[in-house]
């Protein structure tokens, strides 16, 4: 697999593949809607968009929204269906890390559901701990926020 890091060419897969698993588990909601319309907008606001490819086939797919100077949200992870079951999401988490580790971010925090067995398994084996349970302002498809603090020595 190929790391790629914001990547605008890859930005019209990045919205394909979050509405497809958001829309097999979920409803999409207006924010998912205005993602769509704009998705750029995650890196020319300092975010980043990760995307792991296999020859030209964008495989798997995360982004980092910048939230404040040292914050990050990890947001929007999902794998290609032809390709789960191969660790992409634990390397889509370690390029994270890595470029968080690169930036000097202090924190990261993610917003998901907890009835998404595997991807909460994930966010565990990673380190993040759960600061929020039950309903959430921005998404009605969210029920729990989990953050991992961190200096270089954890990352």
């Amino acid at each position: 697999m190929k790391i790629h890091i914001n990547n605008y060419k890859h930005l019209p897969e990045f919205i394909r593949l979050n509405e497809r698993w958001i829309s097999h588990f979920f409803e999409l909601e207006e924010s998912d809607k205005a993602l769509a319309k704009h998705p750029e907008k995650i890196i020319d606001d300092g975010g980043y968009v990760i995307s792991l490819t296999d020859t030209d086939q964008v495989a798997a797919v995360c982004a980092l929204f910048h939230k404040d100077k040292d914050t990050y949200e990890l947001a929007r992870m999902t794998v290609h269906p032809d390709y789960r079951g191969q660790g992409l999401a634990h390397q889509l988490m370690d390029v994270c890390f890595q470029q968080l580790k690169k930036i000097n971010a202090q924190k990261v925090y993610l917003i998901s559901n907890t009835q998404l067995k595997a991807a909460m398994q994930l966010y565990k084996q990673h380190g993040f701990i759960t600061t929020h349970r039950g309903p959430h302002p921005d998404y009605q498809r969210a029920d729990i926020v989990m953050e991992k603090i961190f200096g270089n020595k954890n990352l």
